[in-house]
């Protein structure tokens, strides 16, 4: 009795001990339960947050323009009758939109408010007895510099400024109006300047102009008095052929080579100043199926917009045939219904235009990105001008001698699928293209956002590092998990780990500063031992295995793989010994210049080899310790119920052990190929950072990450550019989203395939 008194004591699960202990266990597991899910609950939600505010950087690049009357203190600005006399021939603003000038055809210009059009300042050019203002032309709507010209055949340039001071804290804004071609006027015709064209820069400028069958040229160039400071401009005037095109209006392009004429039926004429024998008409166009009722020259002064009464306008500019001659082409169209257009209004720092109907609607392009913006009424019935200012916030209408002001919020223009992700045919481009070029030192530049070039350089770079980096991290994680002795995969398993503690940003400085410079001159010595080296491994292993008993029998059994390392680094030396020799017997030359003069291929010394091969050291630890682990973690019974009947390792391996941890390996390669993706400072360093569209291993790239690395700092918080490298972050979320989700959905069908071994 006593000893089952004792029995039953001993196996007592109720005393406060084992309450103690069973209670403290359940709180440490509810504990556990709630951290494990609180970590789980919170990564989803890091990851929700990242998601939405990429989307919250993005999604202000697609939305449409808007525009409403402006309001002052919550006031709405009335329209207010036009300042000065006589008709409008310039209507533009100021940077703020705070002052506008008004330019008409008595000489006047008036500088007025665009709240109410007070007249700030009112200034008018001395004609003489007689003479009138016939014809206007504006060099560009940046510069500011325009010209008048006069009945007497005689022009006169004009450029207005504006001046900005901070009396006692607050901002005035003074107006004026600068001579820069010398305050004299010059002679262009002997007869009234019907037409008028302006171009030019720095000391040299061009004026073209006369009747709309005689046309003359006056070649100015500018000297300035160091003592006075005084512009002074010698002219020499051409006579001009007649063209066989009467001019309704003329265009002379920034260069002052070439000339638009537009003529009568629609008919467009581009005219080579520079010919051979005097300037002559290259091209003769019916531009428009409709009369042109707009002339004018986009930003820059490189893309002609037309604009007809059928509702159409469409761009042009000069490309090169195959003769190599330029021919002025139609690039795209502009449509929206089929009013005529009565105006249109160039946007001053961007590729865009607004276009006037004689019903007064209003419509809102972007070249680049055929984008229409925006639709909207701003009258009823035809207006008489409407003019941009400068930053596209604000928009005149002048209708019925009266000015109205509206606001416009038209952030992003320049962005559409087509801009992003097709070809798009950019001003001095011979074809459509791909083209990433966010920024360059000219106020006309044309943005290039198109992500294909980085899309395509980040699949380029993954796809070379994966190709390098998962047959050598798959077959070392077999041979160490599964052949391997356990006393020498201690050893081998954590030395390959280590590796990844590596920073990239060291692999980059490598690849870039020694790996690139070495292979660009022992390119033939890498490719020989790409060649020698598994011959070598293979002719070892097959002399190994006929050796003498009494030979392999002193190495240790599992630890003949040691013996590969002096093989692999004789075998190597021996490759760049001869690599040489091979190289002047097969090619004659290095093989890096056999490359690029035989087969054509450029040859660039920081290219995708170079990424392949360091990115691929870089995803080589991580493929193999998850592989290694999912290997070794097949249950040994499966192997070595497989071997007791009859199987040999090899078939062991293959049929059963490879099959089971199939569903780690291929997670060791999605987790490889995302650090590949989201790789940045290999690809920063050592790729050359060029966005390019080649197939060419021997060519650079640049990826999404390392763009957005590269240009982030430079860019304005907010900018088009800004919010596009947020796109490009998000693109590359998605991608890696939608590979892990693909992933996980095949690691899930394997394991179900699979798990029941």
């Amino acid at each position: 009795m006593s000893t089952n008194n004792t029995a039953s004591s001993e196996l007592d699960f109720d005393t406060p001990a084992a309450k103690r202990h069973r209670n403290i266990r359940a709180l440490k597991d509810k504990f556990a339960s709630a951290g494990i899910a609180f970590g789980g609950i919170s990564v989803i939600v890091a990851i929700l947050l990242i998601f939405f505010y990429l989307l919250y950087e993005v999604a202000p690049l697609f939305e449409s323009a808007k525009i409403e009357r402006w309001q002052d203190n919550e006031q709405t600005v009335a329209p207010y009758a036009v300042p000065g006399e006589g008709n409008t021939l310039y209507l533009t603003m100021e940077e703020q939109a705070e002052i506008g000038l008004r330019v008409t055809d008595t000489g006047t210009f008036s500088f007025f408010n665009t709240r109410n059009g007070e007249v700030l300042k009112k200034e008018s050019v001395s004609l003489p007895e007689g003479v009138t203002v016939t014809s206007f032309a504006l060099a560009s709507e940046y510069s500011g510099i325009f010209a008048l010209g006069y009945s007497n055949g005689q022009a006169q340039v004009f450029q207005h400024k504006y001046k900005s001071t901070y009396p006692n804290g607050v901002r005035v804004i003074t107006p004026g109006i600068e001579y820069p071609l010398g305050a004299e006027t010059i002679q262009v015709s002997d007869g009234p300047l019907e037409v008028l064209a302006l171009n030019g820069e720095e000391d040299t400028w061009t004026l073209v102009g006369g009747q709309q069958s005689k046309l003359n040229a006056a070649q100015i160039s500018l000297t300035e008095n160091l003592i006075t400071e005084e512009v002074m401009a010698e002219s020499d005037l051409v006579a001009m052929p007649d063209m066989n095109i009467p001019a309704n209006k003329i265009l002379l392009m920034p260069d002052r080579r070439w000339m638009l004429i537009s003529g009568e039926d629609s008919k467009l004429g581009v005219v080579d100043m520079n010919a051979e024998g005097g300037p002559k008409v290259t091209q003769l166009i019916d531009a428009t199926p409709g009369n042109i009722t707009s002339f004018e020259l986009l930003l820059g002064g490189n893309s002609l917009l037309i604009s007809d009464d059928k509702g159409e306008t469409s761009q042009w500019f000069l490309v090169r045939n195959e003769d190599n001659e330029w021919l002025l082409t139609k690039i795209r169209d502009f449509k929206n219904g089929s009013a005529p257009i009565t105006g249109i209004s160039i946007e001053h720092r961007r590729k865009g235009f607004a276009a006037i109907t004689d019903s007064g609607d209003i419509s809102f392009f972007t070249t680049t990105a055929e984008r229409n913006s925006l639709n909207a009424a701003v009258a009823k019935g035809n207006v008489d001008m409407i003019a941009l200012a400068p930053r596209s916030n604000a928009l005149l209408v002048e209708q019925n001698g009266e000015l109205t002001l509206w606001k416009i919020h038209n952030e992003h223009p320049e962005i559409s699928w087509s801009a992003l992700w097709e070809k798009v045919w950019y001003e001095g481009y011979q074809e459509p293209e791909f083209t990433w070029q966010s920024s360059a030192s000219t106020n006309d530049f044309e943005p290039k956002y198109s992500l294909m070039p980085l899309a395509f350089g980040t699949l380029k770079a993954a796809f070379y590092a994966m190709l390098l980096g998962t047959p050598l991290a798959i077959c070392g994680a077999i041979y160490t998990a599964y052949f391997m002795v356990p006393a020498m995969r201690r050893k081998v398993k954590p030395f390959i780990e280590l590796m990844e503690a590596l920073p990239t940003v060291i692999l980059g400085f490598l690849a870039g500063l020694w790996l690139a410079p070495f292979m660009e001159v022992n390119l033939a010595g890498i490719f020989v031992t790409l060649l020698v080296l598994p011959v070598a491994i293979i002719a070892f292993a097959y002399a190994w295995a006929c050796a003498p008993k009494a030979i392999r029998f002193l190495i240790p059994e599992g630890w003949d793989a040691a013996l590969l390392v002096p093989v692999v680094i004789i075998a190597t030396m021996f490759s760049f010994w001869i690599a040489p020799g091979i190289e002047q017997v097969l090619f004659g030359t290095e093989m890096r210049y056999w490359v690029s003069n035989e087969l054509g291929i450029p040859y660039d010394q920081r290219n995708a080899l170079v990424v392949g091969i360091a990115m691929g050291f870089a995803v080589i630890p991580t493929i193999f310790s998850i592989t290694e682990d999912a290997i070794f973690a097949v249950p040994k019974h499966l192997s070595y119920g497989s071997l007791a009947l009859g199987a040999t390792p090899w078939q062991t391996l293959v049929r059963v052990v490879m099959p089971t941890a199939s569903p780690g390996i291929f997670s060791a390669v999605m987790i490889g190929m995302g650090r590949a993706v989201g790789e940045t400072m290999i690809v920063l360093m050592a790729t050359g950072n060029t966005p390019i569209m080649d197939v060419n291993i021997f060519e650079g790239m640049r990826t999404l990450a390392a763009n957005i690395a590269v240009e982030m700092p430079e860019s304005e918080v907010g900018s088009t550019h800004y919010r596009i490298l947020f796109l490009a972050a998000f693109v590359l979320f998605l991608f890696t989203f939608f590979v892990n989700t693909l992933a996980e959905l095949v690691r899930q069908r394997l394991r179900k395939k699979y798990g029941s071994l």
